[in-house]
């Protein structure tokens, strides 16, 4: 008998939210609401240095049947990415060494055409910052709700 089979729901909730939600997705019926629209999957890249949102963004998608790729860095996305390749990026604004914006332009440098869709802590500070994030497509703040990834995919990458 090992010790997680010892914990109460709540207490595997509190010590590993990456496997809550894993379980909640894979028991919840809401999770088949893409597939009962016959939404196309899509391949997209989520790109961020925070571990934890770039898994639980990456569950919430996959959950949807996408199939996604993962980038904690710039340098990293930029490695990975081909014109063509993917549908759509998520990325985070601030990350050490390039920022989202950053990464936003080298994209469409490569590929003018990419959606590229900002998840950010700071909505607020970069719609009213003077200076328009002109290679971001859309906005999207942090916490967010899985229908705001939903509305992105349909709005930037149609069926």
């Amino acid at each position: 008998m090992n010790a997680s089979s010892t914990l109460s729901p709540r207490e595997r909730i509190l010590l590993n939210p990456i496997l809550a939600l894993q379980s909640w997705l894979n028991n919840c019926s809401c999770n088949l609401a893409m597939t009962d629209l016959n939404v196309l999957k899509r391949y997209i890249l989520v790109v961020d240095d925070d571990a934890l949102v770039c898994e639980t963004v990456t569950m919430l998608l996959r959950s949807e049947g996408h199939r996604v790729d993962t980038a904690a860095s710039g340098a990293e996305a930029l490695a990975v990415f081909e014109p063509g390749k993917f549908d759509l990026v998520f990325t985070d604004f601030l990350m050490p060494s390039m920022t989202g914006e950053k990464l936003a332009a080298e994209i469409k440098i490569r590929s003018p055409g990419q959606p590229v869709v900002m998840l950010t802590g700071y909505p607020e500070r970069l719609e009213q910052d003077e200076r328009p994030l002109t290679a971001v497509d859309f906005l999207i703040g942090k916490p967010f709700e899985m229908e705001s990834l939903r509305d992105a995919i349909t709005r930037f990458v149609p069926s």
